[in-house]
Parts: C-alpha cells; sequence; structure tokens
C-alpha cells in the first residue's frame, strides 16, 4: 500500500500511453454524461448535489495533495503551493459552486478549461498510474472542467467577450505576483522560471523568457477559441432577429 503514496517516484508518466488515454476516455465519458443529463441536472435538489459534490472532490483533492506532501515530508514552499493556474482555478471552481457566483465562472470558464484541458493532455506528471497522484492529478483536473461545464450546461451561465479582456489582465496581475514568490521562493511556478522536465505546449513556444510571451499568445487565442462558440451563436441569433424584424416591416 505504501508503494502508491511513497513520494519517491516510481517511474516517469508516459504521455498518451494505455493508462493516459482511459483516463482521457473516461473524461470524455463523464462530459458526455453531464451534457446529457443537463435537463435532469436543472432541479434544484439535484442541481444542490451536484454543485455540493464537485466542490466535495475538489476540496478532497487539494486537502489530501497537501497531506500527502507533509506525510511524505515532501511540503517545500519552492513547489507545493497552491499557486499554479490550475490550482488557483480550482480554488476559484470551488467558491464558484458554492456560491454560484458569475464573476467567478466568466474568469474560471477561461483559466479552468484552457489549463487543466492542457493539463490533463500534457500533465506535468512523475508518478503514473495507480500512484496516489497520479489519481489525484486527473481528478482534480477533470473536476476543475467538469465543475466550469455544469455551471454552462446546468446553471445556465455564460461567458462575454469583454471576459477574455478581463481574464488576460488578471492573469497578468497573477503573473507579476507569482514572478515574485518565485524569486523569493526559488520556485517555478506557472512555469516562469523555467520549462518543465516534461513534454508541453511550452517545448514549441520558444526559450526562456520568450516562451512567456508566447504563453501570453497562445492563451489569448485559447480564450478567444473558448468563446468562439458563443459568438457564433449570439451572431446567428441577431440575424435570426433582423430577418423577423425586416419580415414584419
Amino acid at each position: 500500500m505504501q508503494h502508491y503514496f511513497s513520494v519517491e517516484e516510481p517511474g516517469l508518466f508516459h504521455v498518451f500511453s494505455i493508462s493516459h488515454l482511459l483516463v482521457l476516455g473516461l473524461f470524455l465519458i463523464l462530459v458526455l454524461l453531464l451534457y446529457l443529463g443537463r435537463g435532469p441536472l436543472r432541479q434544484p435538489a439535484r442541481s444542490r448535489a451536484v454543485r455540493y459534490s464537485l466542490a466535495g472532490i475538489l476540496i478532497l483533492c487539494e486537502l489530501s495533495l497537501n497531506v500527502w506532501y507533509v506525510w511524505g515530508n515532501r511540503f517545500d514552499v519552492r513547489d507545493t503551493l497552491p499557486l499554479e493556474l490550475c490550482s488557483i482555478s480550482l480554488y476559484l471552481c470551488v467558491f464558484m459552486l458554492l456560491f454560484q457566483s458569475l464573476a467567478i465562472f466568466r474568469i474560471v470558464y477561461f483559466t479552468g478549461i484552457g489549463g487543466a484541458l492542457q493539463a490533463i493532455l500534457t500533465p506535468a506528471l512523475s508518478y503514473p498510474f495507480p500512484h496516489f497522484r497520479f489519481i489525484e492529478f486527473f481528478a482534480a483536473h477533470m473536476a476543475i472542467i467538469l465543475s466550469v461545464l455544469y455551471m454552462l450546461w446546468v446553471q445556465g451561465f455564460r461567458p462575454r467577450l469583454r471576459d477574455v479582456g478581463i481574464t488576460m489582465i488578471f492573469l497578468n496581475i497573477l503573473l507579476v505576483l507569482i514572478l515574485f514568490i518565485n524569486r523569493l521562493t526559488g520556485g517555478n511556478y506557472m512555469f516562469l522560471s523555467h520549462k518543465p522536465q516534461t513534454a508541453s505546449l511550452m517545448d514549441y513556444l520558444g526559450p526562456y523568457p520568450w516562451y512567456i510571451v508566447s504563453l501570453e499568445t497562445v492563451a489569448c487565442v485559447i480564450f478567444l477559441l473558448l468563446y468562439l462558440p458563443f459568438a457564433l451563436k449570439n451572431r446567428k441569433k441577431g440575424s435570426k432577429n433582423h430577418n423577423s424584424r425586416s419580415y414584419e416591416i
């Protein structure tokens, strides 16, 4: 049993290995089930149960991770503080779910889906299945995305185009703060000091520090792509309203 919780890295995680592909398949099934069940989940009691369950999963993931750090004498201010973008999105998701906050949704829709999806596809992970860290990592990141999609499909929350700019401002304020903390602790939070050791999107974005500028551009493009379905829907709705008014005239 201790093998599954050991802080010693038992073996390097391999991207798109069988275990990774199975997790991605499970994630797609959960997303599909959430979408297909969005109607029944709007019933108040069910809606409340799902919100609290998702918040509970996120809290459990974060608590268990920190207990594991302390238990294994692994806690280190250089790399175990909750200062990665996905960790910050996790905390935001908990508040969003508990308080049904539209303001938080309009940020975490972009940071949560954009960041967690990239993390799931190319994980910066050193522990393969069935290690605790593997399970916790994917459970937390999948729950982040599912929480945002839940608020989107069940609660009916929607992002606005201006929220792309607001999220970019939020990220840049965060970037300055994290750079200061990295200097203070010698850490590499949000990979602002150097690239991760495992394969990731950053491998294609140039050397340090230029990949940070590239990341800003990539983030903006990803956020715009995430908003695109709503832009197309609004345009289609506007076109229908225009045609209806023309017919009435």
